[in-house]
């Protein structure tokens, strides 16, 4: 027992130091973290759909505000700027890269800080701008809950930059678990809270949970080295040429935000509860994503930056294109699961009593027309930071401009003039994303200049959405027939054993097929789970996993 608290306690230490491996222990959290978030929704639609719905949409609509700053100031600067530099520091100059690390941080906070002020201020006219749909009940509610958000933010400002310094010394295990305590802060204030304040309950979880995010990642970086100072130089050499990266990339992640504020836009004017089942179709669109592409890239971006600082791009272009297939090959089944099986999982995940059929036939709608292009939106989130590890943010920030004037176009037309609502908003939304991967894998050839690597990245893609659309078929048939013959659907029993078995068949099948074409992915994958299986029996050390073909550090 004791051997095991050992190697356990030693995991939130150790270096992840391949790609796969390193996103491998970042899938696992990220996996059971969706999963937590999946409970914290199936509560808030339990608690708050149908007598509450509009508080609800008040609850998702105050979020985007907050979050947009966030992002935008804090995860722009993070991903695109701090990273490479810091890395770059960290090898030449340790001492003085802790003092960049902690002068970035002081600068960003404070505009963080005074930008929350003038938030703060004018939440009530901000809320009627962007939920120019909601009643004027609505939108003091929306003001007063989005006041108390800015907090959450601040938090993660702080927890933002502690997640890049733990990436960096190749630590992800802790970044990882991060959110999963987050969303149990939420869960707990629906727990404790729901029914005697209402939307406040789950509002100041966020709150307790964002505190646990922060503290939870700034320990372990305390103990790697970092330290708080009273610096706020701009002429420090790498803060400045952190400050020069960052203009095109808040740049950049404003214009991605854009997508957002338009279907919050939208969604305001169509009828109570649509901005609330828009967000729980779009939690599980965004799973592939989350798991495969952004845990690859996560991993990946610190390996990428390293051989570009080495002019190794060479090397850069074939692990960023194995990279690529991995996440294809990964995101493509579970795509193919939600486009097929879209009803009973939004009925397992989120069909509680006040959760009415319509809801989820409208859910699944908008799931499967977003599920289409899910695969698109994991390798956009790996492309892009293929840029970045190049230090280009100007690309990413022309293509994703004219994609989000586009896609804005695109949804304004279908919900007004077409009359298609959320799913209008999700039709938009899947376009444009493919799209505008398509566009970035276009420019990544020609930055790199590598015709080679294009060609055989979609020689390669040409099998893998083969054998995904063979998938579909082959779990569309038995989900049919065993629907019709052999379960009683109207029951949750039934309706689990049935998602589970077309499930497993179409994961067999997919495998089956990936085996059959020769597809090189699968080989990858299986020799990580055998590399995991063969550790020590006691030994949860993933950390130890060494890297393997085709992705590696």
């Amino acid at each position: 027992m004791r051997e095991i608290l050992k190697n356990g306690a030693s995991l939130f230490l150790k270096r992840q130091t391949s790609i796969l491996s390193a996103a491998f222990v970042i899938m696992l959290t990220y996996g059971m973290s969706n999963l937590i978030g999946l409970l914290r929704t199936r509560m808030l639609i339990a608690y708050f759909f149908g007598s509450q719905t509009s508080a609800l949409d008040v609850y998702y609509a105050a979020m985007l505000i907050p979050d947009t700053v966030f992002q935008i100031l804090v995860l722009g600067s993070l991903s695109a700027a701090f990273i490479p530099v810091f890395g770059k520091y960290l090898i030449s100059d340790a001492k003085q890269a802790w003092k960049i690390a902690s002068t970035t941080l002081n600068l960003t906070l404070s505009v963080f800080i005074f930008i929350c002020i003038g938030v703060f201020i004018f939440a009530r006219p901000l809320s009627a701008i962007l939920a120019p749909g909601f009643a004027p009940e609505q939108i003091i509610l929306m003001a007063s809950v989005l006041r108390v958000m800015l907090t959450v933010q601040i938090f993660f400002c702080v927890s933002g930059f502690m997640t890049g310094i733990l990436q960096v010394h190749q630590r992800f295990l802790v970044p990882a678990i991060a959110p999963i305590v987050y969303n149990l802060g939420i869960i707990g204030g629906i727990v404790v809270g729901a029914n005697k304040f209402g939307i406040w309950g789950p509002t100041w979880g966020m709150v307790f949970g964002a505190a646990l995010h922060m503290f939870i990642q700034l320990s372990l970086a305390m103990k790697l080295g970092f330290r708080f100072t009273k610096s706020f130089s701009l002429v420090l050499p790498g803060v400045l040429e952190t400050l020069k990266l960052i203009p095109p990339r808040l740049l950049a992640m404003g214009i991605d935000q854009i997508e957002q504020f338009v279907a919050v836009v939208l969604a305001s004017w169509l009828s109570a509860g649509s901005l609330s089942l828009f967000n729980v179709a779009k939690l599980l669109y965004v799973v592939p994503a989350l798991l495969f592409g952004s845990t690859i890239g996560q991993a990946a971006l610190p390996t990428l930056s390293l051989l570009v600082g080495q002019n190794k791009l060479e090397e850069f272009a074939k692990i960023l294109r194995d990279a690529c297939l991995q996440v294809i090959f990964l995101a493509t089944p579970v795509c193919v699961l939600f486009v097929v099986l879209r009803i009973p999982i939004v009925r397992l995940t989120f069909g509680t009593k006040n959760f009415p059929w319509e809801a989820t036939l409208l859910t699944g709608k908008t799931l499967a027309i977003l599920a289409v292009s899910s695969g698109f939106h994991a390798v956009m989130q790996l492309m892009v930071r293929g840029f970045y590890a190049l230090h280009d943010t100007r690309t990413p920030l022309k293509i994703g401009l004219v994609a989000a004037i586009l896609g804005s176009t695109l949804g304004w037309a279908l919900v007004h003039w077409l009359s298609w609502g959320i799913a209008g908003i999700a039709f938009a939304i899947t376009i444009t994303s493919i799209g505008e991967t398509m566009v970035l894998v276009w420019s990544m050839k020609n930055r790199l200049r590598r015709s080679s690597l294009v060609f055989n990245l979609f020689g390669d893609l040409s099998k893998i959405f083969l054998v995904g659309l063979i998938t579909g078929v082959c779990l569309w048939i038995p989900l049919r027939l065993l629907d019709q013959f052999v379960f009683d659907t109207t029951r949750t029993a039934p309706l689990l054993a049935l998602t589970i078995t077309v499930s497993g068949f179409g994961i067999g099948v997919y495998w089956g097929l990936s085996r059959l074409l020769g597809i090189e992915q699968l080989s990858i994958v299986m020799k990580l789970f055998n590399k995991i299986s063969d550790m020590r029996k006691n030994g949860i050390n993933l950390a130890q996993v060494e890297p393997i073909d085709g992705i590696h550090s």
